[in-house]
């Protein structure tokens, strides 16, 4: 959803006249049977007792983010989470379902099959020892289930710095002071969003990335992102050359028409020579593949059947 509009999820929950839904508010109290909704463009977050909505960085490129929240409940309530990943793109998600099940909780993806894009669910699966993966229409049996049933647990909650500071970063304190460098090892990569050295972070098989302002990718959506940068690069190169092309192509107008036929026969060829080069970037531009694991695992499968 665009940051600028008012968000009508809970407005479509609440015409079943069933759990109330609503957007939820900074330190808004947790009660049974409530449906809390992460407002546009904030994040939605759980510590013990509340919720909190913050206008922390962006993981994935948005903001809400599911990871996050993940997280958060995790930290917060250990085993008593269950994370359930439906139909999306990409693999938002993933490291936050892994979270919740190295805590004890519960990992619960949406049949691939069963989705209107398989994405999210195939890479949960691949990287999350989940419990259970069953159609959508199944998911609600599968709640009133979980939630009858008792938690074994010793009273404690698994609570390490690296995730108590990723919560910080996304509760909207300063990343550096917060200690953004000290959760994995520098990588090479620049943020796509703000150009900053981005770390490299493990979680279990799972690597991802984070930079020094907060900004937060998978693997696959770092790449997903790059990709697109490399576009916008290349148009840009376009731009350019095309301004260039114009200026040359006037400037050698105003020669001509004042009789300096040399210097304006230097300034037209010029122009063409850009002009070429130009030729040589559009074909670039339409050759260039925006990148994922699912469509290079297609191609696996694809190469697999010939």
């Amino acid at each position: 959803m665009s940051p600028d509009v008012r968000g009508i999820l809970p407005e479509i929950f609440n015409k079943l006249n069933s759990i109330h839904a609503a957007n939820a508010y900074d330190l808004e109290a947790i009660v049974p049977n409530r449906i809390y909704v992460a407002p546009p463009d904030h994040h939605l977050l759980v510590e013990e007792g509340l919720v909190r909505v913050t206008h922390g960085p962006k993981e994935n490129r948005f903001r809400p983010a599911v990871d996050p929240l993940f997280r958060s409940a995790a930290y917060a309530y250990g085993n008593r989470v269950i994370g359930i990943i439906l139909s999306g793109g990409l693999d938002d998600g993933t490291a936050g379902l892994w979270r919740i099940k190295s805590s004890g909780g519960v990992a619960v993806v949406q049949d691939p099959a069963d989705a209107e894009v398989s994405s999210m669910p195939e890479s949960a699966m691949r990287e999350v020892d989940v419990d259970y993966c069953v159609p959508l229409d199944a998911i609600a049996e599968l709640l009133v289930k979980l939630t009858t049933q008792d938690i074994k647990t010793d009273g404690t909650t698994m609570r390490d710095d690296k995730t108590r500071i990723e919560i910080n970063i996304a509760a909207e304190e300063n990343a550096l002071e917060n200690g953004s460098l000290d959760i994995g090892s520098l990588s090479p990569y620049a943020c796509p969003e703000c150009h900053g050295v981005l770390s490299r972070i493990t979680d279990g098989k799972i690597v991802r990335f984070r930079c020094h302002t907060g900004h937060a990718y998978s693997s696959d959506t770092l790449m997903a992102a790059l990709s697109e940068k490399i576009e916008d690069s290349l148009y840009g190169a376009i731009r350019g050359m095309d301004e260039s092309i114009l200026l040359l192509n006037h400037l050698g107008d105003h020669f001509a028409e004042n009789n300096q036929l040399q210097l304006a026969a230097i300034y037209f060829r010029k122009a063409k020579e850009v002009q070429e080069r130009s030729t040589a970037i559009r074909l670039a531009v339409r050759s260039h593949e925006h990148l994922s694991k699912n469509k290079l695992m297609e191609e696996i499968d694809q190469d697999s059947t010939v």
